[in-house]
């Protein structure tokens, strides 16, 4: 049964309660971006160097004298060794021809660090820990640890929402991502953090998973892209507004707890139903009737929609699905498996997925050359952030009018061309035109990442979709996670990283051509749905064959396929009846059997 065209109409089509639903589940994306988009300052990587040690001095020294007489100068870096201290003692000193002592040799750090503020906050997780010089690497494996939360949750809670439903998902994943922000907030050593981050970014995966398909699953054909785009250009706001809000905390601790505060806040939805309902489109898919004749009733009267007209009449609404969902009372969940063995749908996930992971991993080899002109950490980050924002735009202004496949084939040729150009000459190209590629390699992997998923939801079923979607968003935080391992490393290896993600992007344009093209079509709810699909040539003719093989007659005006099950119903309600024509005559004939029976 259609869900566009003959359920969703008629409760209202895309009425005030929908758009009201979608507005409310852009606050719940806003406070997911909150939380995700913290781990920049949690992490970030203040100056420092080592706190001087009057033992290792010759004399009481103080101020700026007392600095460079007792930090080595780095030429690499511009300015004092981040770990290293000059000692004077423990051999005999010598004097330089001016009478001034000479260092000996030099030390690690005996006394600590000191910091600077970075990113507004007077102390973050690695001021704190000291997460520097040979601890460093535990700060790369803090964020890898927190993307390989956000690619469990994707993954398990994907397959979940298939099975118990996008709002008890919801409900489930925002009550433990609370108590696990309160827990990552009470921190008292770097393991702790980990493993609570790590759980809590498993949980925000499922919130952000619930929302984003539940908010697709509401909207007419018309207005889904629409929708999509505005949530993410409410995850842009959130990211411009956390850096306002780590200056007015000034500790990450005081952050964590700002941050959780949205999502504490987003429980009202479990004390109003109303606020975020079951998806009808899903209930109707899985053949859960009584659910789906709840939430459609709500839908209809929220809409402003007469029940009595729509719903409860002979002809209405409920007559048809009761029509053909009789015979199979019982409902039917669907897994990740069921997608393996399909045919197309398994083949538009593994190039969806491919895309999306592309988008996601190039990124970094993009902001890496943002970081060689600025070294503060507010202007690649705003750049950034504005950058995902005007992808936005651009997918909003353009996906309708060329079609899905198109727009990814066309950010994806750019991906991989600006990354082949910044791989071949970046040593001659002037600095203006490195920055200029930069950020149009940026803008067009945002614009990868977000289409990808975009489409994905479009093309799988209703009964697979939280399943295929959540591997589809694993994929891209996984390309994503390629930057974190990176930086364990010491970003050994990021020219091999690069050529591998620049050679993907221009691989991946094959790919693309085999897709489907989803633009103006109904979502498909069963898996039969998603296999008819078929992929559609990129460049549409105009003129069409005036001489066909065979003459194709016109349908009759009289005719609609839709109203047979209208007419199976009509027909078994009149068959029920004691008084209709063929009872009478099926009285008539039992009662002359039984008197030729008598006479014999």
């Amino acid at each position: 049964m259609e869900f566009d065209s003959r359920v969703l109409l008629r409760i209202g089509g895309f009425g005030r309660y929908n758009r009201l639903v979608a507005g409310l589940s852009w606050m719940a994306t806003m406070a997911v971006s909150f939380n995700l988009l913290s781990e920049d300052f949690y992490t970030g990587q203040p100056s420092h160097h080592c706190r001087p040690d009057p033992q290792l001095l010759p004399g009481n020294l103080s101020g700026a004298q007392l600095l460079n007489v007792s930090l080595p100068w780095n030429p690499e870096l511009g300015g004092w060794s981040r770990c290293l201290l000059y000692s004077y003692t423990g051999q005999q000193s010598r004097e330089s021809e001016s009478g001034f002592a000479l260092p000996n040799r030099t030390v690690p750090c005996t006394r600590g660090w000191q910091y600077s503020a970075v990113a507004g906050l007077e102390s973050n997780l690695v001021s704190e820990w000291n997460l520097v010089c040979n601890d460093s690497w535990r700060v790369p494996l803090e964020k890898v640890s927190y993307m390989i939360g956000w690619i469990g949750g994707f993954i398990v809670f994907g397959s979940a929402s298939d099975r118990f439903g996008r709002r008890t998902l919801f409900v489930l994943c925002l009550f433990f991502a609370i108590l696990l922000g309160v827990g990552v907030a009470l921190s008292q050593s770097p393991i702790m953090f980990l493993l609570m981050r790590m759980f809590q970014g498993m949980t925000l995966a499922g919130v952000f998973l619930s929302v984003y398909i539940i908010r697709l699953e509401l909207c007419d054909p018309a207005h889904r892209l629409m929708i999509v785009m505005l949530a993410g250009l409410f995850s842009v706001a959130g990211g411009l507004l956390l850096p306002g809000l780590a200056a007015m905390s000034r500790g990450w601790r005081i952050l964590q707890g700002v941050v959780t505060l949205p999502l504490l806040l987003l429980l009202t939805y479990w004390c109003f139903p109303s606020g975020f309902p079951e998806s009808p489109r899903w209930l109707l898919a899985t053949r859960q009737v009584k659910k789906c004749r709840k939430v459609l009733q709500l839908f209809a009267e929220r809409n402003g929609e007469n029940p009595e007209d729509e719903i409860y009449s002979r002809d209405g609404l409920f007559t048809e699905i009761d029509s053909l969902c009789e015979g199979r009372p019982l409902p039917r969940y669907y897994t990740v498996w069921d997608i393996v063995t399909t045919r197309a749908v398994w083949r538009n996930s593994l190039i969806l997925g491919f895309t999306a992971f592309i988008g996601g991993g190039i990124q970094y080899c993009f902001a890496q050359n943002l970081f060689g002109f600025w070294t503060s950490f507010y202007p690649p980050y705003f750049l950034q952030t504005i950058l995902g924002g005007l992808s936005c735009i651009f997918l909003c202004l353009t996906v309708n009018r060329c079609g899905r496949r198109g727009i990814l084939l066309l950010t994806t040729i750019v991906t991989g061309i600006s990354s082949l150009l910044l791989l071949a000459l970046t040593q001659y190209l002037h600095d203006g035109l490195v920055l200029v590629l930069s950020i149009l390699g940026i803008l067009a992997s945002h614009a990868v990442s977000m289409l990808s998923m975009f489409f994905a939801a479009e093309v799988l079923p209703t009964v697979v979709r939280g399943a295929g979607l959540g591997l589809i968003m694993a994929a891209g935080v996984l390309g994503r996670a390629a930057g974190p391992i990176m930086d364990i490393h010491n970003k050994r290896g990021f020219f091999l990283h690069h050529v591998v993600f620049a050679s993907f992007a221009v691989l991946s344009v094959l790919s693309i051509m085999l897709l489907p093209e989803s633009k103006r079509k109904p979502l498909p709810d069963s898996l039969k749905d998603g296999e008819v699909q078929r992929r559609p040539p990129l460049f549409l003719s105009r003129h069409k064959d005036e001489l066909p093989l065979l003459h194709n007659a016109k349908m009759r005006e009289d005719y609609n396929p839709e109203n047979y099950s209208r007419l199976v119903t009509a027909t078994k309600k009149m068959l029920s009846r004691e008084n209709t024509p063929l009872k009478g005559a099926q009285c008539l004939e039992e009662e002359s059997h039984g008197e030729e029976n008598e006479e014999a």
